[in-house]
């Protein structure tokens, strides 16, 4: 009879034959999850045989792995910015970069107490976060997409975090009232043209949460107006970009009568995140 070390080693070979990154990591948040314990609770089970109730779920779970399934997927919950949130098809997985963008805007001068918007919001990730961080002073969070899988998914993950956001379904800030002292938005920016070259995982994502036209700017170009108008005097843009769109985007920034206009670089030194806030007042 197989040990839990025994498929772990299997495991973890079979899916580095196939090219998964980071095999052993992968298989054991595979078996761990069948297991429902802990990545490191397996330490100290290596011992302990698997019945053959475990294994054909694992099995089933390790193909469809190799096969290029996110591992979000399999597992149905990522960990972002410190909290558990439910991730399956019906929006995008959320990115390193995301979370790495959060950070930053915790770290501006939001006006508290503060109302914030998240368009495009897919699982709710990025506007959950900060309004859990922001909590008490965040009086408002409104999530807001197109997608009606996606939102409900964001409502899941709302009641994961103990929040109660104001659901909006629609295009971008169509049907949203009102202003925001903080608007966020990690709109699809992947060009048309790019659809062939994405890697398996990333293309069980929706493809309306990946691709926005031939250059990837159709969304943002009719977001920027939108969030001028939306976005209180002294507020704050904050949008996650593709790596090479910074020098499109800031351009369009300042034609819809942004003032400050920033372009950040993530960790790994490529320009993806840009910050705006409406002119000072005279």
């Amino acid at each position: 009879m197989k040990t839990v070390l025994d498929c772990l080693e299997s495991g973890s070979r079979y899916l580095e034959e196939r090219g998964i990154e980071d095999a052993r990591r992968n298989m054991q948040w595979l078996v761990a999850k069948q297991l429902g314990c802990s990545r490191l609770d397996l330490y100290l089970q290596f011992d302990r045989p698997l019945e053959e109730g475990d294994l054909v779920p694992l099995r089933d779970a390790l193909k469809r792995r190799a096969a290029g399934e996110p591992l979000q997927h399999l597992l149905g919950t990522i960990e972002f910015c410190g909290h558990e949130f439910r991730c399956d098809s019906r929006a995008l997985v959320p990115r390193p970069e995301t979370e790495e963008l959060v950070a930053r805007i915790l770290q501006r001068p939001i006006p508290r107490p503060c109302r914030l918007a998240d368009v495009g919001t897919g699982s709710g990730v990025l506007g959950l976060s900060l309004a859990k961080a922001y909590e008490p002073d965040c009086v408002e969070a409104v999530l807001t997409d197109l997608s009606r899988d996606a939102l409900a998914l964001a409502r899941e993950n709302a009641d994961r975090l103990d929040l109660q956001p104001t659901i909006v379904e629609g295009d971008l800030l169509a049907n949203v009232e009102g202003r925001f002292h903080l608007i966020v938005a990690n709109l699809p920016y992947v060009p048309e043209i790019e659809r062939d070259t994405l890697s398996t995982e990333v293309q069980h994502d929706p493809p309306d949460a990946l691709f926005a036209g031939p250059d990837g700017l159709a969304l943002i170009r009719r977001f920027v107006p939108e969030a001028r108008h939306h976005l209180e005097p002294n507020g704050t843009l904050a949008m996650e970009i593709g790596c090479e769109q910074g020098s499109q985007v800031t351009p369009l920034l300042s034609e819809a009568g942004f003032g400050a206009v920033h372009l950040e670089n993530d960790l790994s030194g490529a320009p993806r995140f840009v910050f705006a806030q409406p002119p000072a007042p005279p």
